[in-house]
């Protein structure tokens, strides 16, 4: 399942423990990414679910949910 993958990509990187992770935590606000930890964690996304994230989704990306949805959109993921 993607949120799963996702969940422990992110807490991870973000070293944060992983049921602090939900689809409706804000990567930003509830999980303290700066902006530098966003890039790498989109590099990381890109790269483990085979897809290329343009800046202009980025932007729009707040939520884990958002990845999610994102990922389910764009990619040949299971």
């Amino acid at each position: 399942m993607i949120f799963e993958k996702l969940k422990d990509i992110i807490a991870d990187q973000l070293s944060v423990e992983a049921d602090e992770v939900t689809m409706d935590s804000n990567i930003q606000d509830d999980l303290g990414a700066d902006s530098l930890d966003v890039v790498d964690l989109i590099t990381t996304i890109e790269d483990e679910f085979d897809l290329s994230i343009p800046d202009e989704a980025v932007e729009e990306i707040k939520t884990v949910g958002d990845i999610v949805n994102y990922i389910e959109k764009n990619s040949d993921a299971e």
